[in-house]
């Protein structure tokens, strides 16, 4: 597949002619019309916001912590199924079941031919930001003029792919290396995502890069997100590979720069978003603890976004370890401690509370003047097992969106972030938009590494990796979401301009 540079068109100044005396009443007309052809200027007042969970009561410092606690799992850990409710996990489950009967039963009364969302470069993409009360839950839908969730769909054959491979490509890491360590299958690279009512465009590297001339991309969070950083890193070298112009030898702060385009791509690590710190026990019995301070901001990254342009975030399987929970300088609770001296608080509540905290954090920088774009959990595939007890993933077709339901940790984590970020846009200090994977991901329990990320007699403690995906794989899926949401961006900023141009004008 060949790919031609395209860029957005921005329009040329025309020279300024003398204004005749209609021409103030037409620019009137003109500028009063505007929010009847692009709704997303306009705000809907009357959706309801989830409101926070409660804060529970504050426990008594002087705490005695388990001699015997169950070994977290490693960087790479998988988030298991809660059983019975999880944080409002029951009632979220009952929703999710009506929402999945409801949304089907409306997709059969629909036939209308699929439509693409880009019919050509210069077309106006428009961003409606919608909440569903019968749903649920609440959902942010990017679509367009068809009314079209780019994020509810299915994997869809794509005999083209992929679009670039271990030989080709220097970014990918071992253990996300499956062609290198001899994976036998290779139907995994050929699906593409595909929404249900529309078209999305492939990643073009061209295009993404001519939108992002001159401007800074930032990915803040675990290893999933250095694993989409190094995807898209692989998908824009068929046009130029970056050099890395990082400050320093730890490679959990990356900075690649792309020469001739001026733009900047950061990696930081923050698995938990917020300020953390661990605790090492010697004794081979007891596995190490995490101490999260969940209104406490992780100055590693917050104090570094101001002249970023977009920063991506995302957070999620970490929080599964064994973790002491810190609020207002004190001890609120833990999670999987199991000790009668504290409560044991499921992993949604550290979770949410650290969202809230990483977008406080945002809105605070003044001179912060980007995008923020939240990307939703992606689940693991763990079958037969835990991660650390013969879990695997060997699965080598992608799910139907009828045979797997998200349900469990898995619907309350997505929900938990749901709800952090429609509040961060109802408040509307800063510019929030969402990436919303989890649906896509949920479906892919064949694009993971399983046991080829590494040497079949290589002691590794994640044997079988079902968190990270494949490069190239399902994972490189998350590009032609992420240039869309771009060039909505871009669209939108086109025409603040040109609002702010017309008004000097009157």
């Amino acid at each position: 597949m060949k790919f031609q540079t395209s860029e957005l068109p921005l329009g040329k100044p025309q020279p300024r002619r003398k204004a005749s005396k209609l021409a103030p009443l037409i620019a009137l007309t003109i500028l009063l019309t505007i929010p009847l052809y692009y709704p997303f200027l306009s705000k809907d007042s009357t959706k309801k916001l989830t409101q926070p969970s409660p804060i529970y009561q504050d426990l008594e410092d002087s705490i005695t912590l388990p001699s015997h606690a169950e070994p977290p799992p490693i960087e790479t850990a998988e988030l298991h199924s809660c059983s019975g409710r999880c944080d409002g996990g029951g009632e979220a489950a009952a929703d999710h079941h009506h929402v999945r009967k409801k949304r089907d039963k409306g997709r059969r009364k629909r036939i209308r031919k699929r439509q693409p969302i880009s019919r050509s470069d210069d077309q106006i993409i428009s961003n409606v930001i919608s909440t569903s009360s019968d749903r649920g839950m609440i959902r942010s839908q990017v679509i367009d003029d068809e009314q079209c969730d780019l994020f509810s769909g299915q994997w869809v054959p794509n005999p083209d792919g992929p679009y670039y491979t271990n030989d080709t490509c220097d970014a990918i890491q071992e253990h996300q290396n499956c062609l290198k360590f001899g994976r036998p299958d290779a139907g995994f690279l050929k699906w593409r995502w595909r929404p249900d009512d529309c078209e999305l465009p492939m990643f073009e590297p061209n295009q993404f890069l001519q939108l992002l001339r001159g401007k800074s991309i930032a990915f803040v969070g675990d290893s999933v997100a250095r694993n989409h950083m190094q995807s898209l890193i692989c998908l824009l070298s068929r046009v130029e590979y970056p050099i890395d112009v990082s400050r320093t030898s730890d490679e959990h702060f990356k900075r690649w720069k792309y020469v001739n385009y001026n733009f900047t791509m950061f990696y930081f690590w923050a698995p938990y978003l917020i300020r953390s710190n661990e605790r090492e026990f010697k004794s081979a019995d007891r596995a190490d603890l995490f101490k999260l301070y969940l209104d406490e901001l992780d100055v590693s990254w917050t104090t570094q976004i101001d002249d970023f342009d977009y920063i991506i975030i995302n957070a999620g399987h970490w929080f599964d370890r064994i973790s002491l929970y810190h609020e207002n300088r004190r001890v609120v609770g833990c999670r999987q401690c199991k000790s009668p001296k504290i409560a044991d608080l499921p992993a949604t509540y550290g979770y949410r509370r650290a969202f809230r905290t990483a977008i406080k954090a945002i809105n605070d920088r003044e001179n912060f003047t980007g995008v923020t774009i939240l990307r939703t959990y992606a689940p693991s595939h763990f079958e037969n097992g835990l991660w650390n007890a013969g879990g695997n993933c060997v699965r080598q077709r992608p799910f139907r969106s009828d045979e797997i339901n998200l349900e469990g940790l898995n619907l309350d984590m997505y929900m938990a972030q749901l709800d952090e970020f429609r509040a961060a846009e109802k408040e509307g200090k800063k510019r929030f938009r969402l990436l919303d994977t989890t649906q896509a991901m949920l479906l892919r329990p064949d694009g993971h590494p399983s046991r080829y990320g590494h040497r079949p007699d290589e002691n590794v403690t994640l044997y079988n990796d079902c968190v990270h995906w494949c490069l190239p794989g399902p994972v490189d899926s998350w590009a032609d979401l992420l240039l869309h949401i771009l060039k909505k961006e871009s669209v939108y900023k086109s025409r603040n301009r040109g609002g702010e141009i017309l008004l000097k004008l009157m």
